[in-house]
């Protein structure tokens, strides 16, 4: 799961990528367009700029502003910056491994065969998509279908 401080990164970008970029956005503007607190959007922002996925200008016409098209930036990338791991068990992280310490055999183990399965299909789907991707999802006006736990469609 997204911790609140990446899906808090998540919603300032994409309100970033929607912007021009000859104009900045203030850390107060964004945080009352997203309903973000200040002081965590603070955090987040310099953790991004520091990165190298956001720029800042100071001063009176100040704010932050993408350093990249966002077409270049991934979700997948972000989700690293700010969360770190992306696989749901440490066994199958690719960047972020550690033995889980369960199982006697991780080669032979189906709990770490299913989740590297997760893993690659989340990983294919989020380095797939960028921030202009998610730019042009949140301007799709059709109707997210919801889905029950068990997969089937729920028509309520």
């Amino acid at each position: 799961m997204l911790s609140k401080k990446c899906q808090y990164a998540l919603h300032a970008l994409v309100y970033l990528a929607k912007q021009d970029n000859t104009n900045v956005s203030t850390i107060q503007g964004i945080a009352e367009k997203k309903n973000i607190p200040k002081k965590f959007l603070e955090i987040i922002l310099a953790e991004l700029k520091q990165a190298g996925v956001l720029a800042s200008r100071k001063g009176k016409m100040g704010g932050y502003y993408l350093r990249r098209n966002p077409g270049e930036i991934s979700v997948l990338e972000i989700i690293r910056l700010v969360d770190g791991a992306v696989a749901m068990l440490p066994c199958v992280s690719l960047n972020f491994y550690q033995s889980c310490g369960r199982c006697e055999d991780e080669a032979t183990c189906s709990i770490n065969k299913l989740f590297s399965k997760v893993r690659d299909e989340t990983l294919k789907v989020l380095s797939s998509n960028s921030l202009a991707d998610l730019v042009k999802l949140s301007e799709d006006k059709k109707p997210i279908i919801p889905v029950n736990p068990l997969g089937a469609i729920n028509n309520q």
